[in-house]
């Protein structure tokens, strides 16, 4: 990620639990270009902009995103967002690409795009939407989507069958593409059965040239990091900020890498933290990349902290 946007709604006040959170991650992340917006301000007077611009600024003080501008802006009425483009424009640097290695693609979406009772000779293969990390896809490339079809054979082990396929179309907004490089949002029109990309399936999934994709892992052992405090969760009292307690060894947490979202069980805690986590569901990912990690709070999953790979358990791919 090279750069976000900070959305805060105008008509509520700063900072909501969510808001809370994303600041967390960016700062995790450590992004250094980091423009908010304060949004909806056709619904409040100008007094209470202010006194809302007041609240952010002590919001984000000491924070990552301490020397942010702030810009009013209504997305109803496409108030000041040229200005949000102006500042994309100018104020954003386009950080080197790599073009060289091999390509890598998180899918955030997936689809089917035939509509209902579409005649056979005409229908088409699903759908991948993502992000391309590094490397170029060319039309016509044969690709695999990694884990794949993941299933449990006669002993209950989980197996991952990667999808084999072939890129028949490329899109960036309306724009078709004969190559796709790093850098914004690309559609990957496939030879997939319609029914593996209908409703966002392949979401976490990773694509790129078969057997050149990260292995698939099942168990995980992550340095992590706790934050010191619950972010935007009401504790006993006028006191917001409840500490986090210490991971728990059999403790469910929900395990974000890149797009994939998993419940991750821990089966115990090492010296210099260190934890080993057995994912539900396979994750196709490399030593070094970085996690988040939630606890169930108040009935919704609270970032408690982050972490990054150190190794794991794979599981080999069927053939």
């Amino acid at each position: 990620m090279d750069a976000a946007l900070l959305l805060i709604a105008g008509n509520e006040s700063c900072p909501q639990p969510q808001t809370s959170e994303h600041l967390a991650a960016v700062e995790i992340m450590r992004l250094k270009h980091i423009i908010i917006l304060q949004n909806k301000v056709e619904l409040i007077k100008e007094q209470q902009a202010m006194s809302q611009y007041e609240e952010i600024k002590k919001f984000v003080a000491g924070t990552a995103a301490d020397s942010s501008p702030i810009i009013p802006i209504s997305a109803v009425l496409k108030y000041n967002v040229d200005i949000v483009c102006e500042y994309l424009c100018t104020q954003v640097p386009i950080p080197p690409r790599d073009f060289s290695s091999n390509p890598l693609m998180i899918i955030i979406r997936s689809f089917d795009v035939n509509r209902p009772g579409e005649e056979v000779d005409n229908l088409k293969g699903g759908v991948a939407g993502g992000s391309i990390l590094k490397g170029v896809l060319k039309l016509g490339d044969e690709i695999e989507i990694r884990p794949g079809i993941v299933s449990k054979d006669s002993s209950g082990n989980v197996q991952c069958k990667p999808i084999r396929s072939r890129i028949m179309s490329l899109a960036a907004e309306h724009n078709k593409l004969s190559y796709a490089v790093p850098g914004g949002l690309i559609g990957v029109g496939t030879k997939v059965d319609p029914t593996l990309t209908r409703g966002d399936r392949l979401v976490g999934h990773v694509l790129g040239h078969p057997g050149k994709l990260p292995n698939i892992f099942i168990e995980i052992e992550v340095k992590f990091y706790l934050l010191r405090r619950l972010l935007g969760v009401k504790t006993d009292g006028d006191n917001k900020a409840g500490k986090v307690s210490k991971l728990k060894k059999g403790e469910i947490l929900m395990v974000n890498i890149g797009s994939t979202a998993a419940g991750g069980r821990i089966l115990g805690i090492k010296e210099n933290d260190c934890a080993k986590v057995t994912l539900t569901n396979p994750v196709c990912t490399q030593d070094g990349d970085k996690v988040a990690l939630s606890r169930r709070i108040d009935k919704h999953w609270r970032l408690i902290g982050w972490g990054s790979i150190i190794k794991g358990t794979t599981i080999k791919p069927m053939s």
